[in-house]
C-alpha cells in the first residue's frame, strides 16, 4: 500500500514566509493540491509543506480571535506581567485577558484553549512535513530541512512548556491519541527539546539561504533562550556565544530602527515572524492586530487600542540625574512619569509607548488616540507599529509588514551576561573577570540606547525640548553603592531586559524563570501599587498555583481521560 499526503494546508502558507523557500510567484503558481505518493514527493513538494510549518508561526490557523487571544507574540502574557495593561474599550472587552492580567486564571479561558491549539497546530504541521521527508525518495538538503523542522518543533514545545506546567509531547512517529500531559515531567520534556536543538545545529547552514529562514544561530539563540529557562548557565554561555562569535549580529544603531519595516531581518534580527501586506493583507501580523493605537486623525484606523505599558513600566525608564543609571534600588516607582515629570529619562521609554504631547513616528500623540483614557491611561504600545505612513488607515487597523522578531541580538547578549553574573565564582568585578565581561554586555545595550539620543531621526519619536534624556553606562570606577557586585549585576541585568525589551513578550517568562518567590513579590507589590490608578487590581494578587495557565477544560472534555489538570 503506497503512502499518501494531504496538501490542503497549503492553502494557508503566505507568500512572505514561502518567499523563504522559493520566490512567491513560483509558489503561488505551482501549490501542490490533492495527493501524492512517497515515489512523488520531490524538492517543490516537500519544501511547500516546510513553508506551512514555518506558516505556523502566524498563529492564525481557522480565523481571527485564535490569533489576538493566543498570540504568537505572546502580548497577552506581558499583559500578565507588571509590564502592561490589558487596554481596549474597557475591562470587559476580551474579557478572557483581562481575567489574566489580575491573575483570575479559569481552565475555560478562552486564551488557554487558543494558545494551546495554535502550538499543537503547529506542531502537527511539523510533523506531516517530517513524515513527508522521511518518505521522499528525492529530496536535496534534506538533512537541513530536517533541521529546521526540529527547530521549530522545539520552538513551538518551549513556548507551551514555558506556560502550561504539564503537556503532551509526541513525536512524528507517536500516535497522538495515546499520549497523556503526565507521560513526561517538564525535565524530560525540556531535554527533549534541546536534544531538537542539539541535532538541529550539527546540520543546518551557518548562513541564511535566503530571509526569514531558520540558520544554525538561530537554533542556538533558541536554545540559549531554553538554556536560561532551565538555569542551565553553562549552556547559555556556550550558544550565546556561538551566536555572538559567529559575526553576522549586531545592534542597530539607533532603537528606533526596531521599528521600520525597511530594517527586517537586518543585523539585530536572529528569529523573526515573516510578515507581508501582499495577497489583500492574509499574512500581515494578525497575532498584534487588536493591539493598534486608536490614532486620533485615523492615522492608523481607529484601532482596538488593546496592550497598553503601565505606568510602572513607565517610570522603570526614569534615571538618576547624577549618574544617568537606572534606580536599582526599587525606589523608581517612587515618582510616576507624568505630564508634569520634569526629572532624566531614559530614550527607550518614547520608543516604546506613546506619551501625551510628544512624537509618535512623527506625528503628535494625543489623548484622542487612547481609546479608554480613564481605564488604561495614556500609554499605547507604540514599538510594534512603524510610521502611519507604512500602514493601512483601514481594517485590518495598521496592518503593515513589519516583522516580529522573536528572538534578537540585544535579548543574548543580555542573557549572557546574566549566565556570567549567576556562575560568577566572585563577589565584585574587582576580583571577578566575568562579571567585569557581564558589564561590558549590559554597556553595549545601554551605549545604543544612549546613541539613540537624537531628536533629529526620522521618524521622529523623541522630543529633547521637552524631556532630560539621560543614559550612562555602569561605570568601572566607583566604590560604595555603585560598586559592580554580583548582586548589583544581578539587578542591573533583570532591569536592562526589562527596559531594552518591553512589551516584546519577554517580561513574563523573566519573572517565572528568576523564581516564584521574585515573581509572587513583584507581582503583589505591582497590583497593590497600581491599584491607586487602576482600581480593577484592588484586592488581586498572584499565587504560586496560578503562574501557569491550567490545561484548557475542552481539551480535557475531548481527551477521552489521557490528560490532567495541574
Amino acid at each position: 500500500m503506497k503512502t499518501t499526503y494531504n496538501f490542503l494546508t497549503m492553502v494557508l502558507v503566505s507568500c512572505c514566509l514561502t518567499a523563504t523557500i522559493t520566490s512567491c510567484d513560483d509558489m503561488l503558481d505551482t501549490v501542490p493540491q490533492g495527493q501524492f505518493t512517497a515515489e512523488q514527493l520531490d524538492d517543490s513538494s516537500v519544501e511547500g509543506l516546510l513553508a506551512s510549518a514555518y506558516a505556523g508561526l502566524e498563529a492564525h490557523f481557522y480565523g481571527n480571535n485564535e490569533a489576538f487571544a493566543g498570540p504568537s507574540t505572546n502580548w497577552i502574557f506581558d499583559v500578565r506581567s507588571d509590564d502592561a495593561y490589558k487596554g481596549g474599550g474597557g475591562t470587559g472587552m476580551e474579557e478572557n485577558i483581562h481575567l489574566l492580567e489580575v491573575s483570575e486564571v479559569n481552565s475555560d479561558n478562552v486564551s488557554c484553549l487558543n494558545k494551546w491549539q495554535n502550538n499543537y497546530y503547529a506542531i502537527s504541521r511539523v510533523h506531516n512535513a517530517m513524515l513527508a521527508l522521511q518518505s521522499a525518495t528525492s529530496v536535496n538538503n534534506a538533512d537541513q530541512i530536517m533541521g529546521e523542522l526540529k527547530t521549530l518543533r522545539a520552538w513551538y514545545y518551549f513556548d507551551l512548556i514555558r506556560i502550561f506546567n504539564r503537556i503532551p509531547y509526541f513525536t512524528e512517529a507517536d500516535d497522538v491519541n495515546t499520549k497523556p500531559n503526565d507521560e513526561y515531567t517538564r525535565d524530560e520534556i525540556f531535554s527533549f527539546i534541546k536534544r531538537d536543538l542539539t541535532e538541529a545545529i550539527e546540520v543546518l547552514p551557518a548562513q541564511k539561504s535566503s530571509a526569514g529562514r531558520i540558520t544554525r544561530t538561530t537554533a542556538q539563540a533558541i536554545l540559549a533562550k531554553v538554556c536560561a529557562f532551565t538555569s542551565d548557565w553553562e549552556g547559555v554561555k556556550q550558544n550565546a556565544d556561538a551566536v555572538i562569535n559567529s559575526g553576522q549580529y549586531s545592534l542597530y544603531s539607533n532603537f528606533g530602527d526596531l521599528s521600520k519595516v525597511n530594517m527586517n531581518n537586518g543585523s539585530e534580527s536572529i528569529f523573526a515572524l515573516q510578515t507581508s501586506t501582499a495577497n489583500d493583507n492574509a499574512h500581515i501580523n494578525w497575532s498584534n492586530l487588536l493591539n493598534c493605537t486608536y490614532s486620533d486623525g485615523n492615522l492608523y484606523g481607529t484601532g482596538d487600542d488593546f496592550f497598553y505599558g503601565s505606568q510602572n513600566l513607565v517610570n522603570a525608564f526614569r534615571t538618576n540625574p547624577e549618574n544617568g543609571l537606572p534606580y536599582l534600588d526599587g525606589t523608581f516607582n517612587k515618582v510616576n512619569v507624568t505630564e508634569n515629570y520634569d526629572g532624566c529619562l531614559d530614550p527607550r521609554v518614547d520608543f516604546t509607548v506613546g506619551r501625551i504631547g510628544f512624537p509618535w513616528r512623527g506625528h503628535l500623540y494625543t489623548a484622542g488616540w487612547c481609546r479608554a483614557y480613564d481605564t488604561y491611561g495614556e500609554y499605547s504600545n507604540k514599538k510594534a507599529w512603524p510610521a502611519p505612513e507604512e500602514a493601512l488607515a483601514a481594517w485590518p487597523w495598521g496592518a503593515n509588514a513589519l516583522n516580529f522578531m522573536f528572538i534578537r541580538y540585544a535579548d543574548i547578549l543580555l542573557l549572557k551576561a546574566e549566565a556570567l553574573i549567576e556562575t560568577a565564582a566572585g563577589t565584585n568585578a574587582a576580583t571577578d573577570n566575568d562579571l567585569v565581561e557581564a558589564r561590558n554586555l549590559i554597556n553595549q545595550v545601554r551605549q545604543r540606547a544612549q546613541n539613540s539620543i537624537d531628536g533629529s531621526y526620522s521618524p521622529q519619536d523623541l522630543d529633547p525640548s521637552k524631556a532630560d534624556y539621560y543614559v550612562e553606562l555602569y561605570p568601572t570606577d566607583y566604590d560604595g553603592n555603585l560598586a559592580w557586585t554580583k548582586d548589583r549585576a544581578r539587578m542591573a541585568v533583570r532591569m536592562e531586559r526589562r527596559l531594552e525589551l518591553a512589551l516584546e513578550g519577554n517580561r513574563w517568562f523573566d519573572l517565572v524563570r528568576w523564581g516564584n518567590d521574585y515573581l509572587i513579590s513583584t507581582m503583589n507589590t505591582y497590583m497593590t501599587e497600581e491599584s491607586a490608578l487602576r482600581p480593577y487590581y484592588s484586592g488581586r494578587s498572584v499565587s504560586a498555583n496560578e503562574i501557569f495557565l491550567p490545561v484548557p477544560l475542552a481539551e480535557i472534555d475531548n481527551s477521552n481521560g489521557l490528560y490532567k489538570q495541574y
